[in-house]
């Protein structure tokens, strides 16, 4: 993740990248998910708990990540004018900010939809 934004030529293709990443982490996501419904199940619990608990899980980090963003874009670049004013070294920026948050939605989104499709799968198997 840059924190420089694509030059006009390249708008484009950084928005394609942005959005590969976000792709990648929704796939994560979804196979977290799955994986983690069929452990809870081999471990014991039933499918229907392990389906409520863990989609709550991938929801509870998307609702994060949906907050996170929000601050993101509110308090980001006065974030950023604060920390020059200090004098800090960090490398921080609102635009990495943004896209760490999107890469989490996606996590929490693909979550979401990896335990639906596991629970959907685990109810015919099981």
């Amino acid at each position: 993740m840059s924190s420089a934004e694509p030059s006009d030529g390249d708008s484009s293709s950084g928005l394609r990248e942005r959005a590969r990443e976000v792709w990648r982490a929704a796939l994560l996501g979804a196979a977290l998910g799955a994986f983690g419904l069929v452990a809870v199940v081999v471990a014991g619990e039933t499918l229907q708990f392990a389906s409520e608990k863990l989609f709550a899980l991938a929801a509870l980090v998307f609702g994060f990540s949906l907050l996170g963003w929000s601050g993101s874009m509110f308090a980001g670049r006065g974030m950023e004018n604060f920390q020059k004013h200090l004098g800090g070294r960090s490398d921080w920026s609102a635009a990495d900010s943004r896209q760490a948050m999107a890469v989490l939605g996606g996590v929490g989104v693909g979550g979401m939809v990896g335990v639906s499709v596991g629970t959907a799968v685990l109810a015919n198997v099981v």
